[in-house]
């Protein structure tokens, strides 16, 4: 029997609710760090392939949840290992990296959940730490034993396919290595590219399809069940409509993602970068068809951390001191851009009238210290990433708390 932080008597099971509610009030925080520095392994997919990069945060937050529910419930506890975790050890089987590259990342995580464990040191006795740090290492144990078994299943099922080995030399290729291009039935550097990524259970046969009853190339790439790489080639500049994608893919349930027009081998490489950079945008609101021409500005912020955090800073908290954290001039902010600046199709919009709309505009830019029309692009862009979730609710205590210091 230990005492808790008053000197009241507490039994470890107690001790290890009370840390484990601790630790959950920082979760967010250890997840960024973990998945940070799961970044920072080198591997051959990196920040590159925008589903990899999702599924290893997917993956975090999921062992992250894994193991505080692991230390809080002890060392009998046994239940399977996240399937999300299993989903990204056969993603990183197929993709080619290393099963000592992912175990590497598992050890990582585990040793900055300890050190967060471990920060909470002054607040619990040592044998209640030291329990919770050796289940710890029986929570990595099972998991670096199932991800092993389950990447090794994975790489046996697989094997060097003539389809894995295209999938690798078009890696290659894309990533400026020296390639026989004469190995692909398509034309690279006297060409004009569309790229695209297509997930879905019927992804396959909707790439299949594109260039069907066209003289457009057509370069498929499998990156497992339900995930396509596709470029179409052609000798004119390929615009979205020219390739008849709309209703193929609107027909099919198939997520979409396409880049821009590119000519040669650079232009092949670029559209690709701009559909992973799309895809980003697909995976956080599912539609039929996200292109990057729309949405680059909002891709480069979910692709970045500091800019994504720096637009909810700057833009998104000074809203928040509002008694409604912020959502009736957000949505004023809102349908006032979308009407493109005008307050009294915006005032229609929200059911207001136009003098309303144009208070809490002018209210709103007093708060932002900025005229409107010299931050529009990035007000825009964070008030998207606030529809996305990728940046703090209206309703997130956090938010408004700190926007009232």
């Amino acid at each position: 029997m230990s005492r808790d932080a008053n000197g009241h008597a507490e039994s470890l099971e107690a001790a290890r609710a009370r840390l484990v509610k601790r630790l959950r009030g920082r979760q967010s925080e250890i997840e960024e760090v973990i998945f940070a520095q799961a970044r920072s392994v080198p591997d051959p997919v990196g920040g590159g392939d925008a589903e990899y990069l999702a599924g290893l945060r997917a993956t975090v937050m999921a062992v992250v949840d894994y193991g505080l529910t692991g230390i809080e419930q002890g060392e009998e506890w046994t239940a399977p290992i996240p399937l999300v975790a299993v989903a990204q050890a056969h993603r990183a089987a197929r993709n080619g990296v290393g099963l000592e590259t992912v175990l590497l990342r598992y050890a990582a995580g585990h040793r900055h959940l300890g050190g967060f464990v471990m920060a909470e040191a002054d607040q619990f006795p040592s044998h209640a730490l030291r329990y919770v740090l050796d289940v710890q290492g029986l929570l990595l144990e099972r998991l670096m034993a199932a991800i092993s078994a389950e990447y090794k299943c994975e790489v046996g099922r697989v094997g060097r396919s003539l389809e894995q080995r295209r999938g690798e030399r078009v890696q290659r290729l894309l990533a400026g290595e020296p390639v026989d291009q004469a190995q692909f039935d398509y034309e690279f550097d006297d060409a004009w590219h569309l790229g695209m990524i297509a997930i879905g259970a019927r992804a396959r046969e909707a790439v299949r399809g594109l260039a069907a009853g066209s003289d457009l190339q057509l370069l498929p790439v499998s990156r497992g069940e339900k995930t396509m790489w596709a470029w179409l080639g052609g000798e004119s500049r390929l615009l979205l409509a020219d390739a008849d994608l709309l209703p193929t893919m609107g027909a099919t349930d198939v997520l979409l993602a396409v880049g821009e027009p590119g000519r040669g081998i650079q232009g092949w490489r670029l559209t690709h970068h701009q559909a992973q950079a799309a895809l980003l945008v697909a995976l956080h609101r599912p539609q039929g068809i996200t292109r990057y021409v729309e949405d680059m500005l909002l891709a480069a912020a979910l692709q970045n951390e500091t800019l994504a955090r720096s637009l909810e800073e700057i833009y998104l908290l000074p809203l928040a001191s509002q008694r409604d954290g912020g959502t009736a001039w957000r949505a004023t902010l809102r349908a006032y851009f979308d009407a493109r600046r005008n307050a009294a199709t915006a005032a229609h919009t929200i059911k207001r009238d136009r003098h309303t709309v144009e208070r809490r505009l002018q209210s709103i830019e007093k708060r932002l210290g900025r005229l409107l029309h010299t931050c529009e692009a990035e007000l825009n862009v964070a008030l998207r990433l606030h529809e996305l979730g990728v940046v703090a609710c209206a309703g997130d205590p956090s938010l408004t708390q700190r926007a009232e210091r």
